[in-house]
């Protein structure tokens, strides 16, 4: 009889050692040389490093001192509970599937799939089996985007700002799926309500898919997102701005920081009509301020722990597959963001011909 679960290492294994899954075996190999008794998680053994390309596998087993190969089989074989899928994104489905098929547990690295009839299939596998699927939306682990869901406050307008240089990498999917995904997850899993209308702008850059992007999202409800990507900038940037009806907040993703102004105790709205104020006061720019912010708002700034998203990601994962219960990013969440990419994709599709149109009517 197999020893339960709850008494064992969970025993884990990487599928795609590159830039990104490195990282993966590097903290799965941290917990299980830590010990990593703490929070609940128990003990973790990574198995087996996988990847097509044997020399990369290779390098990356040698460095942390585990066993690895090319070949899924060699995973399934050694009866792993669980794996992390970080290949590309297009060999996803065919990645994960066999695992699912034997109820194992994976975390697909975002996007779910190149198309919705992968990710549907991915997460019919899984419910037909019985297995866990995780997405790996990482930002959802941020310390500072937790900290805005702690605020339950529900956003009239969201503004995303998603800027990186140009890597060389990911260059199998558009700027869409490639970065503004992240974003795309994070406004869905604010605004909770569905997507109604959707008007993308950008262009092509240095590949043959989309660089940079700017959308408009209209949600059932009234809430509004504006989401621009790049990956052609010079400075990267992770920013978000999140308007409600008493608050307004400022979110540096990469920085760890936030600035909160929500209505003080004093607010009073005939406070802000220009008519009732002292002219002298509204001369005064330095009594205005003071009164603004002293009196009618309220100003909280926040820094965060530096901890590490993926960590925190990865944590979650095993404690979820230990305790048998939901992911926070499960697979049906990594599908309403690949859908949005999809719409937003299509929508660029029809303002390019367009503008395609335009310049040959000249």
């Amino acid at each position: 009889m197999p020893e339960p679960l709850a008494e064992r290492p969970l025993r884990v294994g990487v599928v795609g050692v590159g830039h990104l899954g490195r990282h993966h075996a590097r903290i799965y190999r941290d917990l299980e040389k830590s010990g990593s008794e703490a929070g609940g998680l128990g003990l973790v053994q990574l198995v087996r490093v996988i990847d097509r390309d044997a020399a990369a596998a290779e390098r990356v087993a040698a460095d942390l001192g585990v066993p690895h190969g090319s070949d899924l089989q060699q995973l399934l074989d050694e009866g792993v509970d669980a794996v992390s899928i970080v290949v590309p994104t297009v060999a996803h489905l065919a990645a994960a599937e066999p695992f699912l098929e034997r109820g194992i547990a994976c975390l697909v690295e975002k996007p779910i799939a190149v198309t919705l009839e992968e990710a549907d299939r991915m997460i019919a596998v899984a419910a037909e089996h019985g297995a866990l699927l995780q997405v790996g939306h990482v930002e959802r682990f941020n310390p500072a985007f937790e900290a805005l869901v702690a605020q339950q406050r529900l956003p009239l307008f969201i503004e995303a700002h998603r800027l990186a240089p140009f890597t060389f990498r990911s260059t199998d999917v558009g700027v869409v799926q490639d970065l503004m995904i992240h974003d795309l997850d994070l406004v869905l899993a604010m605004v909770r309500a569905p997507l109604e209308r959707v008007d993308a702008v950008g262009g092509r850059i240095f590949t043959r898919s989309e660089d940079v992007v700017s959308a408009r999202l209209g949600f059932a409800g009234g809430a509004a997102a504006n989401v621009t990507a790049s990956r052609v900038s010079i400075k990267p940037m992770r920013r978000f701005r999140v308007f409600s009806e008493d608050s307004y907040l400022s979110l540096d993703l990469g920085e760890r920081h936030a600035l909160m102004v929500t209505k003080g105790p004093s607010w009073d709205a005939r406070a802000i009509d220009p008519r009732a104020v002292d002219p002298e006061l509204m001369n005064d720019r330095d009594r205005l301020r003071e009164f603004v912010f002293n009196g009618l708002l309220s100003v909280q700034e926040f820094r965060f722990e530096a901890r590490e998203p993926l960590r925190e990601e990865l944590r979650a994962f095993l404690r979820c597959v230990r305790e048998g219960t939901p992911p926070r990013v499960s697979g049906a969440d990594g599908r309403a963001a690949l859908e949005t990419a999809v719409r937003i994709v299509e929508s660029l599709a029809g303002s390019l011909a367009a503008r395609a149109r335009a310049e040959n009517a000249r």
